[in-house]
């Protein structure tokens, strides 16, 4: 899970947390009020890519394969024409 985890998020932890405090970033995403689905997720993200693979837990393992499986369905949605400045490039 490790190799698909990585592959799939293409940022490093610094990179990450930096873009989770943009306002592009806030933008987006399901929320009821509070922070967004997807951005608690990527906050839980940034703890992942800064714990040793031999400490992660089933718990731990279970968010990476959704993670996965999230921005592989995301890549499938890509819109035709200039993403750069898209809610879908943001989410």
């Amino acid at each position: 899970m490790s190799r698909e985890f990585d592959e799939a998020v293409n940022m490093t932890a610094t990179e990450l947390e930096r873009w989770l405090g943009t306002d592009e970033s806030r933008s987006v995403g399901q929320s009821d009020g509070g922070e967004s689905v997807g951005h608690e997720s990527g906050r839980r993200i940034v703890e992942l890519l800064r714990t040793k693979k031999s400490e992660l837990t089933e718990d731990d393992q279970a968010h990476m394969r959704k993670v996965v499986g999230y921005v592989h369905r995301h890549l499938a949605q890509r819109p035709d024409g200039d993403v750069e400045h898209t809610r879908w490039r943001y989410s």
